[in-house]
Order: structure tokens, then sequence, then C-alpha cells
């Protein structure tokens, strides 16, 4: 059961004027009792007294009046999947089984990062009948959001009072990555299909694959001149290359305690995933393999062997439960982990963060066996305000977070700077720079025959 303000405003607008007339009551007759013997400010508590029992009175038969908020019947229709930030919409249908019109309020038990609008709704159902009522999700958090239950206010006939049940629904919403680097694959692709030849652009260089035949135009380089094709045809001839497909792409990322610090609007981990969606969507287009491991101490995520129309679904679904982990990064197992998915030679695309020596450290000493195989790309996303803070020198307190900043910054060249000797590629931006600029390197690896 429940009571309403209606109830307050009913027992405050009959005591007031019950202990005027009391008190008035009590100064007619002297002014300390009244003609039975009994002093004013008894008779005054006594009449208040009555009129809260007359007020309770009332209530709980206005709660009986009203129907069992037991005696309904919950069907959902939700949405499987849903992108993080993009409105989707749902229903819930509330049949009432009993035999009283059920009017009151309806809550959704979801979480509230789940972004349920509007989080309760007014009911007005006749006995027998049903009502669809239109949920929308603005969701705020990736992962799996979950409802388990709908809490049911039923209002009796005075709307002084009502009961409340709590009825079993259970439900679920998974929250994708929201992708938003998927705007720059156009522009990627149109760059793609020029070195694919789909452009009437062809390329040449070591590790390419053969495309096609020609006739020789002057000023094309005589050493891609075909002979024993120039022999039939009477005329010269010339080989055209284009980039070598079936590569592997192996794209790790670090899921540990580096990836939970704030970058922008979101974390380290989410814009490695930006990296990750936009690179696996250019490679697989390109006709390579792509392959993805998410890894701290233990494996958070791994698809493999997935491609074409299925790659980017099973991307962000293995992704949206995946959390930054407050533990440090265990590299020897994660570039194990990582040799397993593909015994070819393969782009390895580590995403991690290149900002403490004592965490890179177990890095850098694993990394000469894995250029040894492959090439290795270093992604890192980093903070664009550091470079604010160790240029902002005005006021003496702003001199020890420059030289902070300036420490962090020390460090990352540091690390970068030996990256590059150990035979690795990296790249160093913002969240929204990282993914265009890991794409561009892919691309411009693809056009020089080095992948």
């Amino acid at each position: 059961m429940y009571v309403t303000g209606r109830l307050a405003a009913l027992i405050g607008l009959g005591v007031v004027p019950v202990i005027l007339l009391s008190l008035a009551a009590g100064g007619s007759d002297g002014g300390d009792s009244t003609g039975a013997g009994i002093p004013s400010g008894t008779v005054a508590w006594l009449a208040v007294a009555g009129w809260l029992l007359l007020c309770a009175i009332a209530a709980i038969a206005d709660a009986s009046a009203s129907a069992d908020p037991r005696a309904i019947r919950i069907e959902r229709e939700t949405p499987a999947r849903a992108r993080l930030g993009v409105p989707v919409r749902a229903t819930i249908t509330v049949a009432v089984t009993g035999p009283r019109r059920l009017r009151g309020l309806l809550r959704d038990g979801w979480e509230p990062t789940a972004g349920a609008e509007p989080s309760r709704q007014a009911l007005d159902i006749p006995a027998g009948e049903s009502r669809t009522l239109p949920v929308t999700f603005v969701p705020r958090r990736r992962g799996e959001r979950r409802t388990a239950f709908v809490a049911v206010r039923s209002l009796g006939p005075l709307g002084l009072a009502g009961r409340q049940a709590v009825t079993s629904a259970p439900a679920a919403l998974r929250v994708l990555p929201p992708f938003h680097a998927s705007r720059h694959l156009p522009s990627r692709l149109a760059r793609l299909r020029e070195l694919d030849g789909s452009t009437s652009v062809q390329v040449r260089g070591q590790g390419t694959e053969f495309d096609s035949l020609r006739e020789y135009v002057r000023g094309d380089d005589v050493r891609s001149i075909d002979w024993r094709a120039t022999a039939r045809a009477r005329t010269t001839m010339l080989r055209t290359w284009r980039p070598e497909r079936d590569r592997h792409v192996v794209i790790v990322i670090d899921t540990g305690r580096t990836s939970a610090a704030r970058v922008g609007d979101g974390t380290r981990l989410d814009a490695a995933m930006e990296s990750a969606l936009l690179l696996a969507a250019l490679a697989d287009r390109a006709g390579d393999h792509v392959h993805l491991l998410m890894f701290d101490r233990v494996v958070r995520a791994r698809v493999s062997g997935v491609r074409g129309s299925r790659l980017l679904p099973a991307l962000v679904d293995a992704m949206a439960g995946v959390e930054p982990q407050l533990i440090d990064t265990d590299w020897d197992a994660a570039l194990a982990q990582a040799s397993r998915l593909t015994s070819h030679a393969s782009l390895v695309v580590l995403l991690t963060a290149l900002d403490a020596a004592s965490a890179s450290r177990t890095l850098l000493s694993r990394l000469p066996a894995v250029t040894a195989r492959g090439r290795v790309l270093v992604g890192a996303v980093t903070d664009v305000l550091l470079e604010q803070n160790a240029a902002e020198r005005d006021r003496s307190d702003d001199l020890w977070l420059a030289a902070a900043a300036e420490r962090t910054l020390l460090d990352t060249r540091r690390l970068t700077d030996a990256l590059t000797r150990l035979g690795a590629d990296a790249i160093l931006r913002g969240p929204d720079e990282l993914p265009p600029q890991i794409a561009d390197r892919y691309l411009a690896l693809k056009a020089a025959g080095r992948l």
C-alpha cells in the first residue's frame, strides 16, 4: 500500500479547522474547559485524532477499492542491440487480467545508463484489456544493459491511496560501440580502389601481385615488360600489379589499466575500438584476413576467421561488453596469444598507451620477436591537453602542471624512439585523429608493397 499527496492535503485541510474550532469553543466557555468539564486542549486533540482516524479509514478503503497490481501480464518488444548514443524504440504491453479497471503508474526497472524514456508512464486500462506503451532508449554506456522487473502502482477511486507490486519482466539490451570513425571510411575506400586498379591506377613494387597485361606506353618501367606475351602479341606488353591480397592483419587492443585513462569525451579503450573498427573494415574490403584480440592478463574478446559482411557485426558484438581492467597488461601472454591467431606473416597492430616506461618495458623486450615475423604498427592515444598544459606557465601553479606534462611527453618520445629502433612504426595521435592515421598507414604499406 502507498499514499499520495492528496491524503496529506486532506489531513492538513481538516486538522487546522478542527483545532481552530476547538480553541474557539474553549474560549467561549471560559478558556479552560468545556461545559462537560473537559479541558479545551483535550477537546482539540480528540478532534484531531478523530479526523486522522477518519482519513486513515478513507485511505484504507480507497486502497482496497483499487485494482490488484499483481493481476497483470507484461510483454516486451525490445531490440537485441543498439549503438551507443543512437536512439532505438521498444514497446511494453500491459494486459489487465483482474476484474477491475487499472489506473495508476508504471515504472520500468532499466539501469539508468540504458537511457530508457519515459521512466514512468501513466496507466488507465479497463479490465480484460491491454495497452502498448512506447519506450525510447538512448544508451549512455556500452555493454549489457538489463532490467529485471516492472513496478506498478494502482490508484484508488478517490486518489488518496493505492497498492503497489513488482512484477518480474526481465529483458536485456546489448549496447555496441558507436563507430564514429566510419565517416572516414568512404575516402579510404576510394584510395583503396585506386590502389587496387578499379580506377586504372596500378602499382608495381616488391611483394605485389600480378594483375593483368596491357600494351606498353612510352614512359612505363621497362622492367615490367612481359617478353613472352610480347612475342605472342607481336607488340610490347606490360605487366600491371596490384596490392597483395589475403594478407593477415592482427589487431591487439590493450585492456589494462592504461586503457582506462580519460581522453576527450571517452577513454583510451574507446578510441582504440574506433581505430580497430575502421582498420578492420578497410582491411576486409582489401581482401585481407582480420583477427582481433582484446587482452590484459586474460582474453577479454577474440574474433578470428570471420570475413565479409559478418566481420563488423562480430567485432562490435565482441567489443560491447569489454571494460578497462585496473591491472597491468601481461605482454608476454598477449603477444603469445596473438601469434596463435595466424601462422602467416602478418601486420600486427598494437593499440595501447605510450606514456609510462614501466608499463611498456615488457612490450619492448618482446617486440623484436614479433618484428622478425612481420610488420608491427603501434597506435597510441595521446591526451591533447598535455601540450596545452606544457605551454601554460603564466602562474606559479601552472608550473607544476607544465612540469608534469613535459615529463609525460618526454617519456612518450623516448618510448617512440625505442619502438622505431626495434623495427616498429609508432603513431601517436588524439582520440579523433588516431583512427584515420592508422588507416592511412595501412594504405601506405599496401601501396609500397610492404604488406
